[in-house]
């Protein structure tokens, strides 16, 4: 019982800690988000474009099966 009296009143009797944190730690944090976030596009993108190249493909490939009329 003593040891969870002392515990809660060491943990409410604390005082903040006043540190200051610069400006390196937020630009780097913004920078990694940046890089997620282009990422993510990235592979969102490649996934929507791969059906529309996958038909540009096919009919580059038919068109170049079939033989051209000479009238």
């Amino acid at each position: 019982m003593t040891r969870i009296l002392a515990t809660l009143s060491l943990l409410l009797l604390t005082a903040p800690a006043l540190a200051y944190i610069g400006p390196g730690s937020g630009i780097g944090l913004l920078g990694s988000l940046w890089v997620w976030l282009v990422g993510i596009v990235v592979v969102l993108l490649t996934i929507l474009a791969w059906p529309l190249r996958w038909m540009l493909r096919r009919m580059r490939a038919s068109r170049q099966d079939t033989p051209a009329s000479d009238d």
